[in-house]
């Protein structure tokens, strides 16, 4: 067969189940490219989309197809990968790429935010789904998708996985700091990277959070300031408890960065709050957000 795979999406980020499905493909003997309309006589088109139509609008679907598979949480929380597929090393020619891995180690959350699809999707319970060389095979970086691997049983195996492999390691969703210990810390500190990323995004969690910040302040490798914490805005906390938290990381010398929930609806004071604080430049030149007003004021007068 000849095979199309189009990313809905098209975020500049890799889709990583068009990247199973196209080595699945192409291990059964089929002809695997990304969809192009020009192409005529496509016997399928996998199109696979992420985000809902906030983020990712739909697009028309291929003429050029006999048959079309639609698939992914833009679609739908009830459509999965067969586990042939989705237990396959990814075709990462797909992208063209050769230095990054991308998968998942776990699956689920018992958290269950109200603004997360996770728990959903994938259960309540964080469960190890992969060792890493199933979706690794030497790249010099790698992405980890878990959504909350902190919650694993399995975690202090699966960091020693990521350590031994000996490559950056992003944890792309970030780390549940309200779940980590020492143990925890000290496994993370084996494990090669660049930043840290954890969330603050609830005014009820802050004693957890709180707890676990100190926590990985004492025993943390990296330190404060290569530790970026994520605060969700407009979703159900004030612009008093937004900057309170934001004011508390700086304090603590960690790094806030903003985040936006349901952002084309959001009042033009969280875009401006976002964009202070994550500009780096001006957010460590203008210390309080009242300010902020003051000098975009200036800079258009001027």
């Amino acid at each position: 067969m000849k095979v199309g795979m189009l990313d809905v999406d098209s975020h500049n980020f890799p889709n990583l189940a068009l990247m199973k499905l196209s080595a699945w493909h192409k291990a059964c003997g089929d002809t695997v490219e990304m969809w192009n309309r020009r192409t005529k006589g496509y016997d399928l088109v996998y199109m696979s989309k992420v985000f809902d139509e906030t983020y990712s609008p739909d697009l028309p679907e291929p003429m050029n197809a006999k048959m079309i598979i639609k698939g992914g949480t833009g679609y739908g929380l009830d459509n999965k990968l067969p586990s042939e597929v989705e237990h396959i090393m990814p075709d990462y020619a797909l992208y063209g790429n050769t230095d990054t891995a991308y998968g998942f180690l776990s699956r689920g959350c018992p958290r269950a935010c109200p603004f997360c699809i996770v728990s959903e999707k994938e259960g309540r319970k964080s469960i190890k789904v992969a060792d890493l060389s199933e979706w690794w095979n030497g790249q010099p970086n790698i992405t980890l998708l878990d959504p909350n691997l902190t919650a694993c049983k399995e975690r202090i195996d699966l960091l020693k996985q990521l350590s031994d492999s000996g490559a950056t390691v992003l944890f792309n969703q970030g780390l549940d700091v309200r779940l980590i210990d020492e143990e925890f810390v000290r496994a993370l500190n084996t494990v090669k990277v660049k930043m840290i990323h954890f969330a603050w995004d609830l005014m009820n969690q802050s004693d957890d959070v709180l707890k676990g910040l100190y926590l990985y302040k004492r025993y943390g490798r990296l330190g404060a300031r290569k530790t970026r914490v994520y605060v969700l805005t407009n979703f159900n906390t004030t612009m008093e408890e937004n900057l309170y938290r934001i004011y508390e990381l700086v304090d603590l010398g960690f790094d806030p960065f903003v985040m936006v929930f349901d952002k084309p609806n959001a009042p033009p004071e969280i875009l401006n709050l976002q964009r202070w604080v994550n500009n780096k430049r001006i957010f460590h030149s203008c210390k309080k957000f009242e300010d902020y007003g003051h000098i975009k004021l200036r800079r258009k007068t001027q």
